[in-house]
């Protein structure tokens, strides 16, 4: 035996026997040094005040005693720090290297905390987008809602989120929600519950031509609403999340709404009631979640609803999405290309379950003005952007906002969509091809903040351009 591997031998039985322990509990035990592979013993977390290490350990996928290919060790590097980031926990992730032996490391993980308990003072169009509200209703101040909100998003530092809301202006609402993604050892299982009260003065009653129709009484509401709900998580892997959700909704409506439209709720009923049993599957692969550049994501969601207990019908619906993101090789180049769709049974139900496209976020771009009501539909985005921009502003002295990241994203995109209703009506956009061609800049900021500027041009010949606070 020659004396190095003897030697080798020798520092791996004599770490194995001292059992050395890190600053998380853990202990290492290196058994076998290999020339072209690092062994990571420790993993140290710094700026952690409130986050427990043991919800950060959940989301990397490195662990003590692993052996990492030299050559895939800056990947693995840049996959745990997109990781802790989409903890939504951080504004900042960084990870160092420490090289303790001769391929044993000790990785340095430096996270920055968000701001977890503030009260959020929110302003909210009504509208179904803000063109909408600037064109057609006449920038009406009167349409907005006020919110404030007391959020916690990390009450016992394991990611738990309890908000308590209340909205004031075009929609009253007074909301307590709580969840927590873990609630056991192995950090798999989650729970949570959300309850509600809402009512509004003015709500669309109708679809004609494709647009909304409203009423507005100040003398009553037009819509009271309860809403209760509770829900269990699964998550077995760190992209994969399963959803089991149950909820009680119950609602009400002035009698001028029923007799303006009979089938709001069905055969001029004033009320629906009905429970909600449904279960959603997510698998992400995505960088970002917040914002995807690489990767893969599906999201499928089937919902069974049990409407008016005396009279009981039964309402099925299902959905999904496929977004799939890309770089090409060697530039700054993206593409995104994103698929959603629905089916709904029977293809007979109360007008406000047949939403289509024309919501505030499944709509082909360009028709974001229109509303086509109906029970499947169809509809598929594909985009080209160039990372013109990615800048971070550092050492800014304020603790939960050290750094300010401003990306920029022109891009070139095409839309089409497609939404079946066997009663449309007057409605001229259902039953037919939707598509459009536009180019814009994306624009991403701190705290998930997003804003996308678009020129849209759609298959009638409209063109417009269009602000839209969320990604795409």
């Amino acid at each position: 035996m020659k004396l190095p591997t003897l030697f080798i031998l020798l520092f791996s039985w004599a770490l194995n026997a001292s059992a050395q322990t890190d600053s998380s509990g853990y202990k290492s035990h290196i058994h076998q040094v290999y020339s072209n592979k690092f062994i990571i013993e420790k993993i140290n977390f710094k700026g952690n005040k409130r986050t427990h290490a043991s919800i950060l350990l959940r989301e990397l996928n490195l662990q003590l005693l692993q052996e990492i290919a030299v050559d895939s060790l800056p990947y693995f590097l840049k996959t745990n720090c997109d990781r802790l980031y989409n903890t939504s926990l951080f504004t900042d992730v960084s990870i160092g290297v420490d090289t303790v032996a001769a391929n044993i490391i000790h990785l340095n993980i430096w996270v920055k905390e968000r701001w977890y308990i503030y009260p959020e003072v929110s302003f909210e169009l009504a509208d179904r987008n803000f063109n909408v509200w600037w064109t057609e209703q006449n920038r009406d101040i009167s349409r907005s809602v006020i919110g404030v909100s007391i959020k916690q998003g990390n009450l016992f530092g394991n990611r738990e989120q309890l908000t308590v809301t209340t909205q004031l202006g075009y929609r009253q609402e007074f909301g307590l929600g709580y969840s927590a993604p873990f609630i056991d050892k192995e950090k798999k299982h989650g729970a949570g519950f959300k309850v509600s009260y809402s009512q509004n003065k003015e709500i669309f009653y109708a679809t004609d031509s494709n647009k909304l129709k409203f009423i507005r009484i100040l003398k009553e509401p037009m819509l009271q609403r309860v809403f209760g709900a509770i829900s269990y998580s699964y998550r077995p892997q760190y992209a994969t999340t399963h959803l089991f959700h149950t909820a009680y909704n119950y609602s009400k409506i002035a009698d001028t709404i029923a007799k303006l439209n009979p089938e709001f709720y069905y055969q001029g009923k004033t009320s629906l009631e009905y429970l909600e049993a449904s279960y959603r599957i997510e698998v992400n692969h995505v960088d970002n979640w917040n914002y995807p550049l690489h990767g893969l994501k599906v999201v499928g969601n089937v919902a069974a609803r049990f409407v008016n207990f005396k009279d009981l019908k039964f309402y099925a619906v299902g959905t999904l999405e496929l977004g799939k993101f890309d770089q090409l090789k060697s530039s700054k180049f993206y593409t995104s290309f994103i698929f959603r769709g629905k089916l709904s049974l029977p293809v007979h139900q109360p007008y406000v379950m047949q939403q289509g496209l024309g919501t505030k976020y499944e709509y082909v771009r360009g028709y974001e003005m229109y509303v086509i009501d109906g029970y499947h539909f169809g509809l598929g985005r594909g985009s080209l952007k160039y990372e013109l921009l990615n800048y971070s502003i550092k050492n800014i002295p304020f603790r939960y906002l050290p750094v300010l990241p401003l990306r920029i994203y022109p891009k070139i995109f095409a839309d089409a969509g497609y939404v079946y209703n066997p009663t449309p009506g007057n409605s001229f956009l259902n039953n037919q091809l939707l598509y459009s061609v536009g180019a814009g800049f994306d624009f991403v900021t701190a705290y998930d903040f997003k804003l996308r500027v678009e020129y849209v041009v759609n298959h009638l010949g409209q063109k417009g351009l269009f602000l839209h606070i969320n990604s795409e």
